[in-house]
């Protein structure tokens, strides 16, 4: 076992688990990446800067390893493919390299799903060479919207999104096409209602549910993850359908030994498959949140039958539920807790400073807190979820208390943001492209009727004078929604302004109008920059 390796592909932090899991099995890391300053490269016993799309060199360093390489492993990466071809090169167990395949090709996946009539949307495939003649009167005239477009081959929600319309779709289908490998993306119909995340273990003609979360979608026509909660709230009829359309769709598309995990909505048709992949999810599900709700290392398991070997744990632990001609048998591994995480996410401009950061790692309940975004980073409001400043997860034998404490912790984070920024005050000024309408979103979505009492309130206000406080200064008609009425960050108006004097004492004399403008427009956030560039003499207000 001394010199027995597991060679683990990708060096992020999503792979940090995976190198934590080989060693607790008594086994050492072969760790390969092109980035040879990814945050996991510290952690490997070997590494090696290899390019994970390049299958050939990959199986090339495996075959080097002679009978020293026990298993090739990955998780929340796009890489499931090569883990594959690796796999069957070197006479390791995975799943098949085609069923690999078909599990990382949008298109090649939608068609297994057709084939064998699993709930999906209809499709059609996009090449960069075919978007001029989509923008014929005849065909861009008889499309019914709303659609959505993606890359083929990405995750992370990279040039994907929702088109609302005909103007819309010709800088989708670029940026999605821009963001896949191949050049080709994805158009599908646009599937309503409430979306899962489900990890599982397919391993010897059985399918172990290992993990089902909710997660929390938000600001079209792009698809940002803001967090996802453990377990799901879900009935258990509902939850019993979604998971026999994930299994139907497993089958399809002939993964038999590893890993499996979907991305799958509840319709007014019933279950519709997002699409599944053939890894460990990634955004903190399997190495984080399933964990500390369930107690099970997941990854662990998972890497146990990428060795060849019984996941005694699974087996012993597992519970069989009661799916009804599905096409495997069917268990799931339960929670106990409830784990939420949590992302924070910022409005365009530069970081200046990061207050709050350490009163919310000490919130009750929390269990990581995980920074993206620090001093100097150019940050913006995020159209994919590679794009948001960090991250809380909490835990708890109470759900509300685990929801309450990670929505706690992003709200007390604050990045305050450089003046003088071109892109701050383009925002902070409600512009938007013509082919993203109302995105951004404002920090506080007020109606228009309620809105103008506000201008009209605060234009008789005056001004909010130096140093005063201006949490004391709520408007009348304000007062109703200063509690409930919450920002992209979970903080309330009456927060925002609690924090803003915490954080800002010495203001200048500000507009009243002014001020509550660009609060409603960019939080905390928008009034901090507001009352930097007064002090400074730099404002274009």
């Amino acid at each position: 076992m001394e010199d027995s390796y597991i060679l683990i592909l990708g060096a992020g932090l999503m792979q940090r688990p995976s190198i934590e899991a080989a060693r607790e099995l008594g086994y050492k890391t072969l760790v390969v990446d092109a980035n040879p300053n990814a945050v996991c490269v510290p952690f490997a016993d070997r590494f090696e800067g290899v390019d994970l799309k390049d299958k050939e060199s990959l199986v090339a360093l495996a075959k080097s390893m002679g009978k020293n390489l026990a298993a090739v492993f990955t998780a929340g990466t796009d890489f499931s493919a090569s883990v594959s071809y690796v796999a069957e090169k070197c006479g390791l167990n995975a799943h098949s390299y085609e069923a690999a395949l078909n599990a990382s090709n949008k298109i090649r996946m939608r068609a297994c799903f057709e084939k064998s009539s699993v709930p999906s949307p209809s499709f059609q495939k996009i090449h960069s060479t075919q978007i001029a003649s989509l923008l014929a009167p005849e065909v861009l005239g008889s499309m019914s919207f709303p659609k959505v477009v993606k890359p083929v081959d990405n995750m992370g929600a990279r040039g994907c999104r929702l088109i609302r319309c005909r103007d819309e779709f010709l800088p989708a289908v670029e940026d999605a096409v821009r963001f896949s490998r191949s050049g080709c993306a994805i158009l599908e119909d646009y599937m309503e209602g409430p979306e899962f995340s489900i990890d599982s273990i397919v391993w010897n003609g059985t399918l172990t549910i290992t993990g089902f979360a909710d997660r929390h979608i938000f600001y079209e026509p792009y698809f940002i993850e803001t967090g996802h909660t453990m377990p799901t709230s879900v009935d258990e009829k509902m939850k019993i359908e979604l998971i026999k359309t994930f299994a139907e769709g497993i089958k399809s598309l002939g993964l038999t030994s590893g890993v499996a995990k979907a991305d799958i909505k509840y319709t007014s048709k019933g279950p519709m498959i997002g699409e599944i992949a053939a890894r460990l999810s990634g955004g903190y599900m399997s190495g984080w949140t399933y964990p500390y709700a369930s107690g099970i290392n997941l990854t662990k398991e998972a890497m146990l039958i990428a060795l060849g070997k019984e996941p005694g744990t699974l087996l012993e632990k597992r519970v069989r539920l009661p799916v009804d001609d599905a096409p495997f048998e069917i268990y799931n591994l339960p929670c106990v807790k409830t784990s939420a995480e949590r992302a924070w996410i910022s409005i365009p401009g530069k970081v200046s400073e990061i207050n709050g950061l350490d009163e919310a790692r000490e919130g009750p309940f929390v269990k990581n807190a995980f920074i993206r975004s620090r001093v100097s980073d150019t940050v913006d409001f995020p159209r994919n979820n590679v794009e948001k400043c960090g991250n809380f997860i909490s835990v708890s034998e109470k759900k509300n208390l685990a929801v309450e404490s990670a929505e706690d912790a992003v709200s007390n984070v604050v990045l305050r943001l450089e003046c003088d920024n071109s892109e701050t005050e383009r925002f902070l000024s409600g512009e938007c492209l013509k082919s993203e309408d109302k995105f951004p979103p404002d920090a506080f979505e007020l109606d228009e009727k309620i809105f103008g009492e506000l201008m009209d309130e605060t234009g008789k206000m005056g001004m909010i004078l130096q140093d005063e406080k201006a949490a004391k200064k709520i408007p009348i008609c304000m007062e109703k929604y200063a509690d409930n009425l919450k920002d992209w960050n979970h903080r309330s108006i009456r927060k925002t302004l609690l924090l803003f004097d915490e954080i800002c004492p010495g203001h200048p004399e500000m507009d009243a109008a002014q001020f509550w403008r660009i609060l409603v427009r960019g939080g905390i956030q928008g009034i901090l920059y507001f009352a930097d560039c007064k002090s400074q003499k730099r404002e274009r207000w």
